[in-house]
């Protein structure tokens, strides 16, 4: 999909030029992977009366009389926000990567491999916890890094080309900031490094991408090469920092064996209940059976196991038998409005995910707020890191219970989406859900009662699939607003709001 063409940033047409503040104070904002800003030191710059300087201005000059009408349209492409736009094209490539590896003719199911991404199949499968990681990651790398150029701005305080130089086109609206570094080489450099990372089939586009968001705040008047050489070097040695944390975060070893597959059936039958079973066929490995124990952002490991839920009805219950009797009389009476939710929040293969969704709903509300480039990353930051908590709890909780899927107790039931490849209890929709809305209703107080609508509906969508009981979808939203509480304590305390 062309990022230029695609659809999700049609709500962004009422993006403000000028943010309503520069947040001057964000470099002393608190840190999440950094312990500070001088973590990462950044030279003091050449005066803006050095001969050195002068010439730059000489080469921002000379680019913009060559100006051609694809860099025009590239500077106004941008010009919408980095931060926003890597959050468009970075759902762009989860739903890319988002189909499930085919069976081999013995019946057995590959696994993507990081090491030989190219495979069959290709690395990544961004399957929802996958996504939810990712979207974190990117969204951190991106904050943390311009909270650092926010400190480095400040203390230079070097004004932006086409403020030293009137002979300089001023392309984009400027914001009033200071250029060194660069809040666009900062956000392509730290967002390049975590996307080649995630998705490294996609190394070349990433890369063309990320020179061409730099090239287009030189041509916009906004920056020089060396406020761009010093945005781009700030923004790869903060991403590193952050990818050292990712790369020791437990992702790698969530798939699991097939003994430990097995021991979790056997577990389950030792409770007296019935084990989850992939339905597929041949069977497959449920996904990522591991990925509870994926460091969190806000949480602890033993934070998760608290707030882990209290078991599910057992499947030989009388409770678990009026459950299924409810999802088959929902699907039997679908009414078309129903049918039209499960399919709008189906988020199946090929989507952004269900905490693409989330990050879908957010762009507009962010847009709309008239936040700087800090602020703008700050919130996408909460979002994800919520909705990665929410994917480690509720695969937790999933993995822990190891519940069948309705149509696995009733054989009659047909589901009208997809049916997931994992156990039931809780539902992941209502978690990420839950969580996505308590942090949009911190950030934006005035539309909590959409974003609780809109949590509601994903949440309700699960039972007019046919793939979740009443007791999934209810507890899950409980746990997704516990954990959400968590990112919120956070938010309320990381001087942002002062």
């Amino acid at each position: 999909m062309n990022a230029r063409s695609s659809i999700l940033f049609l709500a962004l047409v009422s993006l403000q030029a000028q943010p309503r503040s520069n947040d001057p104070s964000a470099g002393f904002w608190r840190m999440i992977v950094l312990n500070s800003p001088t973590q990462v030191p950044v030279a003091e710059p050449l005066p803006v009366t050095d001969a050195a300087y002068q010439a730059e201005l000489t080469v921002v000059k000379q680019a913009q009389s060559r100006l051609t009408s694809e860099e025009r349209e590239a500077v106004d492409y941008w010009s919408r926000g980095g931060v926003l736009r890597w959050n468009e094209i970075t759902m762009e490539m989860v739903a890319k990567a988002n189909l499930p590896p085919a069976p081999r003719d013995d019946g057995t199911y590959p696994v993507p491999d990081a090491n030989n991404p190219f495979a069959d199949p290709m690395f990544p499968f961004a399957n929802p916890p996958y996504a939810a990681r990712a979207y974190s990651y990117v969204a951190v790398a991106q904050y943390e890094a311009l909270k650092v150029a926010w400190y480095y701005k400040y203390l230079y305080n070097r004004p932006s080309p086409a403020t030293v130089d009137s002979g300089v086109q001023a392309l984009r609206p400027s914001p009033g900031l200071p250029a060194y570094p660069s809040e666009d080489a900062v956000v392509a450099g730290a967002t390049a490094a975590i996307l080649q990372l995630l998705f490294p089939t996609e190394v070349e586009s990433i890369a063309r991408r990320s020179a061409e968001q730099r090239q287009s705040a030189l041509l916009a008047g906004r920056a020089t090469p060396s406020d761009l050489n010093a945005g781009v070097a700030l923004g790869q040695a903060v991403a590193n920092l952050v990818i050292t944390r990712a790369r020791t975060d437990g992702m790698g070893a969530a798939v699991g064996n097939a003994a430990l597959w097995q021991s979790l059936a056997d577990q389950a039958r030792a409770r007296g209940v019935i084990p989850w079973l992939s339905l597929e066929s041949p069977p497959r490995p449920p996904m990522l059976p591991l990925f509870g124990r994926v460091l969190a952002w806000s949480m602890t490991a033993a934070d998760i196991a608290a707030e882990r839920p209290r078991p599910p009805p057992s499947t030989s219950s009388a409770q678990m038998a009026r459950e299924v009797a409810e999802v088959k009389d929902t699907l039997r009476r679908l009414t078309r409005r129903q049918m039209a939710i499960a399919y709008k929040w189906a988020d199946g293969a090929g989507t952004p995910t269900p905490p693409g969704h989330w990050n879908y709903i957010a762009a507009p509300h962010i847009a709309d707020a008239g936040f700087s480039e800090v602020r703008a990353a700050r919130a996408l930051a909460l979002l994800n890191m919520a909705m990665h908590d929410a994917a480690v709890g509720c695969w937790d909780a999933k993995y822990a219970y190891f519940n069948p899927r309705p149509p696995q107790l009733d054989p009659s039931i047909r589901t009208s989406v997809g049916l997931p490849n994992f156990p039931a209890y809780t539902s992941g929709h209502s978690t990420f859900s839950a969580a996505a809305a308590e942090v949009l209703s911190y950030l934006f107080p005035a539309s909590a009662a959409t974003f609780e609508a809109d949590r509601e509906e994903a949440s309700i969508s699960r039972l007019y699939a046919g793939i979740h009981y009443r007791s999934d979808i209810e507890v899950g939203k409980r746990h997704g607003q516990r954990i959400g509480a968590y990112t919120l304590r956070s938010a309320r305390s990381d001087g942002a709001d002062e």
